[in-house]
């Protein structure tokens, strides 16, 4: 029997995309889930517009808009959704838990420990989770102490932007008390995305992160279209057909891949004689098996040598305070030095995480416990070394396109003339990425329930 929705997609009387949404809602199960997701990326919103003591909102603002430091700042503040901008306590948003993982991803290969972890199924996984939990409170405090510095250190009219800062004498107590304020805050939100991956739609850091940028866009796009940027009607044309362009690429590439022909050879007792069956199959490759994780790997640590200048920028030691501004300025996020470094990042970041995972999966070994082998090659370590091979070959045209895709909105804002664009350009990279996986994995519930979903 054909249910009762794919009845009325074949009849045409609404669009798929409309159609999956309302079927969506319909199942009580997975309309809790959604409504559980929406729920707790209120409270997310709701978290980052609570600010932490001591700050001068005035000062706060002249330091976004007219400093040196707006650039790392106002990168970091779009991430946030803002929360930085206003100094709230969800200010760091996710990132010392980005940074941490991507710490313990290096770190995995390196220690047998780690990577005996790895191998042990479920319970391995969470020890690693736990450590990178763990990982994540000193990053945080030592994250959140520059932030504050920085901004304690950017003289503007008003006096300081926040008061007291410091670890020692009368500022120890209030400092202290800001960067609990901070390290709780981003604890509470990875626990708010951990929250949504087990019992809602989607990975929830990334949604955190997603509905950080979307927060932060109308803002930018205020700037860009009504304070006026010199940007003619041709030139914004021009903009929005590169980011649409990108879109479609971004898809196109997300769902392309290599398909690796499998056989499988099987005995089957049937009326008391044993026969033996093969069944073909195909092992899917993706070309871009990283997602978008190399870009937000890249960003993480390409702002990194920017937030250590400008926390050396007003040293008392002469050399410092010029190595810094040096420093500063060759590793602006809207200059080409910047670009570059990114470029190399997600270039080796994209290699570095598909091999890791690849290696995860032991696809060889699997194939060989199932009696599976591809047509042309000895099972075992022939196979591995010929599969191996098709995921490098496949992953340099995956990497270039993702590193390509990170420094072209940089060069079409410098084109149009519109620089203001360039960050939540680079923003939206990752939204379409979050955008795609959230819609599949709807799917996915969909297509469990018999009915048809939004992606063809």
């Amino acid at each position: 029997m054909i249910p009762q929705t794919q009845q009325r997609n074949r009849g045409g009387t609404r669009p798929r995309l409309l159609q999956a949404c309302v079927d969506a809602f319909r199942q009580p199960d997975l309309r809790d889930k959604l409504l559980f997701t929406f729920a707790l990326l209120a409270v997310f919103r709701f978290v980052a517009a609570v600010p932490i003591p001591n700050v001068n909102s005035a000062a706060l603002k002249y330091i976004f808009e007219s400093s040196s430091s707006a650039s790392v700042l106002g990168f970091l503040n779009v991430f946030s959704g803002g929360a930085l901008k206003q100094m709230s306590v969800a200010a760091m948003g996710v990132y010392p838990y980005i940074t941490a993982s991507i710490i313990m991803q290096l770190l995995t290969p390196m220690i047998p420990r780690l990577q005996a972890l790895n191998k042990e199924g479920e319970q391995g996984r969470n020890q690693v989770q736990l450590y990178t939990h763990y990982l994540t409170v000193p990053l945080a405090i030592f994250q959140g102490y520059a932030q504050l510095q920085i901004i304690h250190n950017t003289t503007t009219p008003s006096g300081p932007a926040i008061a007291n800062v410091g670890l020692t004498g009368s500022s120890l107590l209030p400092t202290l008390a800001m960067l609990a304020s901070m390290l709780a805050g981003t604890l509470f939100l990875v626990w708010l995305g951990e929250l949504i991956t087990d019992r809602g739609i989607g990975n929830g850091i990334s949604l955190i992160i997603f509905t950080g940028i979307i927060a932060g866009l109308p803002s930018l796009l205020g700037n860009v279209g009504i304070n006026g940027s010199g940007v003619g009607i041709s030139r914004l044309a021009i903009l929005i057909a590169v980011v649409l362009v990108l879109v479609m690429s971004i898809v196109y590439f997300q769902e392309a891949e290599r398909r690796v022909p499998v056989q499988y050879a099987k005995s089957v007792f049937r009326s008391g004689r044993m026969y033996r069956q093969s069944g073909q199959s195909f092992i899917p490759l993706k070309v871009n098996a990283a997602g978008m994780i190399p870009l937000l790997f890249a960003y993480s640590i390409g702002i990194f040598p920017g937030f250590v200048a400008n926390y050396f920028r007003n040293s008392a030691s002469g050399v410092v305070r010029n190595v810094a501004t040096g420093m500063q300025t060759a590793v602006d996020p809207r200059g080409g030095v910047y670009q570059i470094f990114v470029f190399i990042l997600v270039m080796g970041f994209t290699f570095f995480y598909t091999m890791v995972v690849f290696q995860q999966q032991n696809l060889a070994e699997n194939l060989q416990k199932q009696g599976g082998f591809i047509p042309g090659i000895r099972p075992g370590r022939p196979t591995a070394e010929y599969v191996t091979r098709v995921v490098t070959r496949i992953t340099w045209a995956g990497a270039v396109f993702l590193a390509i895709v990170s420094v072209v909105p940089y060069f079409a804002t410098r084109f149009t003339g519109n620089t203001q664009f360039t960050i939540s350009a680079t923003a939206f990279l990752i939204v379409v990425g979050v955008v795609i996986d959230t819609m599949k994995q709807l799917e996915a519930q969909l297509l469990m329930r018999n009915y048809e979903g939004f992606i063809r």
